[in-house]
Formats: structure tokens, C-alpha cells, sequence
């Protein structure tokens, strides 16, 4: 692996819930498996008053509670005390340009004391009103200039990026006015994921799947994020956005592009994303007289999931009672290229759901069956390969096999592959592989500016057409199903459906002898 220069990591929002729970750890265990420079410090910055030993102490709570191997091993004291040693924390505002100037100070004082060396990482964990004035203040407090002598000033953006593409295209062009696109991460956490970066492998480094991977053989894909968690908590900042733009712009089209992308040339940031956003630019416009047809939007209704009771969606603590503002999304699409001309890509994420579940499933074409069909009273199964994302990650590949005994029954047989398994090693956090590789400025697993506004411009016409007064309003579905029935029409009234959980039983076919 490339290796770390020293840097300071500075955390904007460091008092918020990210931080504790996904960041703070994460920077322990790069320090653990030893992807830290030697020289390194780790600055929080938040509006809320609190001294470095108050900030020191929030990160040793943290990583004792969250730090995935702490957790099953316990912390490693040196370790600990090594990091904290160099933890350090700055109060101020976001939009005073007096509390950034007052940050560079500090940390020229920390680069002395640390030998940092100039480097700046900055992570803005914050609310997303927060991203311009953070990135004003950067940059006019020289903190994003590039110099010569310091050879890295980066910042990390977590979603969302803009909430449409106007909005989007403004708060590239803020970036653009203090930064070079080489020092703007865009994270998506699940490009983190070991399985979301095992995509191009199994793709391309695979003859068996490389061949086949195009509209000649393979019938349709699924996409679906699932969570069994309402929105009641958070449902006045959840009312704002939906599940459209909270899950599909980023995530799930995320995945998609994996999917569909054609092979690049080089095996770098700009090569990947520029195939990435080729598809983006591929896929068919859903043009807002036709969102009805190819969209459908629903809210969870009153009810009880994973033990979690809910009044419904509407009765929620800051949603208005007249509500449009969807909690489960499923879409079909097309992406008009040579690779995949006529092949429908389905994806669907929701609140409430059955199960917590993130995976793609890719469901090949069914062989000539007349062999078959001479015997069996049912068709055979067709081939799904499954990639499971979350909870769990791995592989699983989905053939035909005979039951044994004398009768002609067939059945899928699943040939599973599992990180944790396969490998015995536990696959590390998405937020550890993102900060190391924003450290080391490797940019191939985060998001262009043309990326976001390409995938925006897939969204924006669904969104006004959801506006429109002859638009379908979201349709109810009780907490625990897997959506609306429009949801199942739109893939079964193509004599399609959905793969539900991966691991429901597949029932025998029946033949005669």
C-alpha cells in the first residue's frame, strides 16, 4: 500500500455523531494496522466550548465503544495513549473568518509540535448548510492554498452533495473557487464497502463473468437498499430530502455504475470515474410525464417492525400531515448503450422494512429449457448472482443442481462466498479504507464534480414530475413488507420479480419421471 505522508486530520463537526461513532475509530484503527504516518495529529472542530483533554476524552469513549476490533478484543492502551497524545481540539464557528484564521495558527503550532509537515486533511462531518462557509473559511484563510513546500491541503465532503443539480453544480463551483479538484474527496461510504471494491474484480479479472457481463445474457438487475429502521427520529430533517435523494442519487446509483461501467483503461481515479459517469449519462431520461410509469413512492404506514412500533410516517414529530415526501422509492431504468440496450435495471430502497439488506442482484438469462420441459411440470430457475453489500459481505452464485434420489428434481444450489470466511479476517470499516486513501490522495473510490451533477440530472426530472398536480401521491405500505404494491407491478407485470431476502428458500421443481 502507498505510504502515509505525515498529515493532520481536522474534523469540522467533531462533537456530532459521525465523529464518535464511525471517525474517531476508524483513525484508531489506522493507527492499529499501522496506515498512519509516524507523524500525525488529529484536531476536532465544533462550536461547542470544551478543552483538549474534554476532546481527548470524547475519543477515548469513542473508540472503546465503536472501534470494531475494541470491541471484540479490547483497546490497546499504548496505542490509545499514542493517539489521544496527539489529539487536540479548536472551538469556533463555521461562518466566522476570525475562528479559521485562529485555526491556521493553531495549526502551524500543531505541524511544529507534530511534524506534520504542512498536511491538512479536513473531514466536514457537519450539516450540509455548514459546507460553504467551511470551505469560504478554508480557503480564505489560505488553508487550501497549495504550496510548494507543503505537498497536501484536502477536504473531505460527506453527502449530500447539493439537493439538486443547480444546487450541486453552486457548491462545485464553490469548491472550484478555493480548490482544485485533486483536493476535493466526495464521499460515499458504501465505494468503501470490501464487496463495492471486489465489483471490478469479479467483473474483469473473471473469464467466467467478463464474457457474459451485457444485454446478450444477462435479463435484468436488481438493486436494493433495505432498512428495517423508520424515520420517525429524524423524520423533520428526513422530510427534506426522501429516499429518492437520501439513498438513490448516491448510494444505489453508486452501485448501479459499478455494475454497469465499461472497463477502464487504468486502473486510477480519473479512468474509473470517467466510466462511472458515462452511465449516468447513458441512462434513459425519465421525463416527468412518465414518472408515474416508471417510478413508484410510497410511506410506511402505522405499525411494528424488528420490535419498533410506529404511528406511521405521517404522525411523525415535524412531518406536515399532508406530506408527499417519499420513505420507500423503486424505479425501473434503462441505460441506452452497447453493453446494455434493452436490459432493465431495477432498484428500490425503503424505511421499515422486513430486513436490513443492501445487494445487487444479477439475474442471467434462462437456458433453452426443452430438455427440461419434456419432464418437468416447472421451468428451471435461472441463474442469479447475488452480491450482498450489507449486513453482511460477500458472494453468492445461484445454479441448478439435481436433488439426489431417482426422481428428475432440480433445485438452485447456492455457492456461497463470505468475507469473514473465506479469508478469516474481518473486513475493515468503509470509513478506514476512505480516510487512508484520502490521505495518500487516491481519489478512485470517491466522486467527481461532473459525477454528482451527471446523477443529479437523472434525478431532478423524477422530482418535478412528483410535483406535478396529476402525479401519483406516495401510496401507503405497512412497516415490515417490502413496499407498495405498485412496487411488485412494476417488476412482476414484467414477468419478472423481485429477489426478496438472498436467504429464502428455494423450492424444489417437481418433474416426472
Amino acid at each position: 500500500m502507498a505510504a502515509a505522508l505525515p498529515c493532520a486530520i481536522v474534523i469540522f463537526g467533531a462533537s456530532g455523531d459521525l465523529a464518535k461513532l464511525k471517525l474517531i475509530p476508524a483513525v484508531y484503527e489506522l493507527l492499529r494496522e499501522g496506515l498512519l504516518p509516524e507523524n500525525f495529529a488529529l484536531i476536532g472542530y465544533a462550536r461547542t466550548p470544551m478543552s483538549d483533554d474534554a476532546f481527548r476524552h470524547i475519543c477515548r469513549d469513542a473508540i472503546a465503544k465503536f472501534s470494531r476490533t475494541a470491541k471484540k478484543h479490547g483497546v490497546d492502551d499504548a496505542l490509545l495513549d499514542r493517539l489521544t497524545s496527539r489529539a487536540f481540539y479548536h472551538a469556533g464557528q463555521y461562518g466566522n473568518p476570525e475562528d479559521f484564521s485562529r485555526l491556521r495558527d493553531r495549526l502551524n503550532e500543531i505541524d511544529h509540535a507534530c511534524g506534520t509537515s504542512g498536511n491538512r486533511l479536513f473531514y466536514m462531518s457537519t450539516p450540509p448548510e455548514a459546507f460553504e462557509p467551511i470551505i469560504a473559511g478554508l480557503g480564505q484563510s489560505g488553508l487550501t492554498t497549495r504550496h510548494a513546500e507543503h505537498p497536501f491541503q484536502r477536504l473531505i465532503i460527506e453527502k449530500p452533495f447539493g439537493v439538486d443539480l443547480p444546487t450541486a453544480e453552486h457548491l462545485n463551483a464553490i469548491c472550484n473557487t478555493h480548490l482544485g479538484e485533486e483536493q476535493v474527496f466526495r464521499i460515499d461510504h458504501y465505494l468503501g464497502k470490501e464487496t463495492v471494491q471486489n465489483l471490478m474484480v469479479l467483473r474483469f479479472a473473471n473469464s467466467i463473468f467478463e464474457p457474459l457481463w451485457n444485454h446478450r445474457y444477462i435479463d435484468h438487475v436488481q438493486i436494493t437498499v433495505a432498512e428495517t429502521v423508520n424515520a420517525d427520529d429524524r423524520a423533520g430533517y428526513y422530510d427534506k430530502s426522501g429516499a429518492l435523494r437520501d439513498m438513490v442519487q448516491n448510494h444505489i446509483f453508486q452501485l448501479m455504475a459499478l455494475v454497469a461501467m465499461e472497463p477502464p483503461a487504468l486502473l486510477d481515479a480519473r479512468s474509473i470515474r470517467d466510466e462511472k459517469t458515462k452511465v449516468y449519462k447513458s441512462i434513459r431520461p425519465i421525463r416527468e410525464s412518465q414518472v408515474d410509469s416508471f417510478v413508484v413512492r410510497g410511506q410506511y404506514s402505522a405499525g411494528e417492525v424488528g420490535g419498533k412500533k410506529t404511528d406511521g410516517y405521517l404522525k411523525a414529530k415535524g412531518v406536515p400531515p399532508d406530506s408527499r415526501t417519499e420513505t420507500f422509492a423503486a424505479m425501473k431504468l434503462f441505460i441506452d448503450n452497447w453493453r446494455w440496450s434493452g436490459t432493465p435495471f431495477y432498484i428500490r430502497t425503503g424505511k421499515a422494512m422486513p430486513a436490513k439488506m443492501s445487494q445487487i442482484t444479477v439475474r442471467f438469462n434462462a437456458p433453452p429449457l426443452t430438455l427440461f420441459q419434456k419432464q418437468c411440470e416447472s421451468p428451471v430457475y435461472p441463474n442469479d448472482l447475488i452480491i450482498k453489500v450489507a449486513p453482511e459481505e460477500g458472494i453468492s452464485w445461484h445454479i441448478n443442481g439435481k436433488v439426489p434420489g431417482g426422481s428428475m428434481n432440480i433445485r438452485a444450489v447456492a455457492l456461497d462466498f463470505l468475507y469473514n470466511n473465506t479469508f478469516k479476517k474481518e473486513a475493515p470499516e468503509a470509513y478506514e479504507r476512505l480516510i487512508y486513501d484520502a490521505i495518500v490522495g487516491d481519489q478512485s473510490l470517491f466522486i467527481r464534480g461532473d459525477e454528482v451533477e451527471a446523477a443529479w440530472a437523472v434525478i431532478d426530472p423524477i422530482e418535478r414530475g412528483w410535483q406535478r398536480s396529476t402525479s401519483r401521491p406516495p401510496e401507503p405500505y405497512a412497516p415490515g413488507t417490502w413496499g407498495p404494491r405498485r412496487a411488485m407491478d412494476l417488476i412482476e407485470l414484467d414477468g419478472r420479480r423481485w429477489a426478496q431476502n438472498n436467504d429464502e428458500p428455494q423450492p424444489i421443481i417437481a418433474c416426472a419421471v
